[in-house]
């Protein structure tokens, strides 16, 4: 039974090889068989009908009238322009300040105590230019030993004093030292006019030409002379400096007065500069 189920499938085998890619029929069988090219027939390739174009609305204006706002909005919108404004005004006071600041810094000048001097008097009038000591007196009070005159700043100031309604003398030739240097402030003569001249723009004050002159000079005490005991007033043009006359800054055409214990008849309010000064 083996055997004869082999014999058949070999049969089998054998009937439906063709005999070749162009056979037309099966071999033994005469059943005709379609080559395959004419079994895969091209397919015709179907074309894509592309979507019509998507309508796009044009932007319309807006016709229906703005709801008006109420006071709570008004309200609200005037407050945020008043911190807006606030703020804007707090940032340039705030930029002003620090350049305010910078400048004074430049231009300020630090109060020598005159204690610390060398060669400072603490004694009653007359004093004396106190030349003798005056290199030692520079470096502290913030000055220069100059060979010329400084022509950046170029002023003048009087200064009256007065011991019990007597004038007492300013020395000439303070700040000039024996003809070897000078420095930004110094009198020529015993007029009491003070020359304030500097190469470089800066302020002075009436602490450095006191230190420069070597006579002391505190808020309470000048020379020899302090409050507690003698008490004494200092005017500027006439009216009464309440202030530290040390920080009395040095301007154009001041007059200044020191008057100690009893006043003169009448404080000078002014001075008549030679021309020129």
């Amino acid at each position: 039974m083996a055997a004869k189920n082999a014999t058949k499938k070999r049969q089998i085998r054998k009937t439906f090889r063709l005999s070749g890619s162009d056979a037309t029929t099966l071999t033994g069988t005469g059943v005709p068989v379609k080559p395959l090219a004419s079994i895969a027939s091209p397919m015709a390739k179907k074309t894509r009908t592309p979507a019509p174009p998507r309508k796009v609305q044009a932007p319309q204006r807006r016709t229906d009238a703005k709801r008006p706002r109420s006071p709570e909005d008004r309200r609200f919108l005037f407050m945020s322009m008043g911190f807006a404004a606030t703020g804007l005004i707090a940032v340039a006071a705030a930029v002003l300040f620090v350049v305010f600041n910078n400048n004074n810094s430049k231009s300020a000048v630090s109060i020598p105590n005159s204690d610390k001097l060398v060669g400072v008097q603490t004694g009653p009038a007359p004093w004396n230019a106190a030349l003798d000591t005056l290199p030692d007196r520079l470096k502290p009070l913030g000055l220069n030993p100059l060979t010329n005159e400084g022509e950046v700043v170029h002023i003048h100031q009087h200064l009256d004093i007065f011991d019990n309604g007597k004038k007492v003398t300013v020395p000439s030739q303070i700040g000039i030292y024996d003809g070897q240097f000078l420095t930004e402030l110094h009198t020529h003569d015993a007029s009491g006019v003070m020359h304030v001249e500097s190469p470089t723009k800066r302020n002075f004050d009436l602490a450095q030409f006191f230190g420069v002159w070597g006579v002391r000079l505190t808020p309470s005490c000048i020379g020899g002379y302090c409050k507690e005991l003698t008490p004494w007033k200092m005017y500027v043009d006439g009216k009464q400096y309440l202030g530290d006359p040390r920080a009395l800054v040095l301007k154009p055409h001041q007059e200044i007065a020191i008057v100690i214990g009893t006043p003169p008849k009448m404080i000078p309010s002014k001075y008549k500069f030679p021309a020129g000064l």
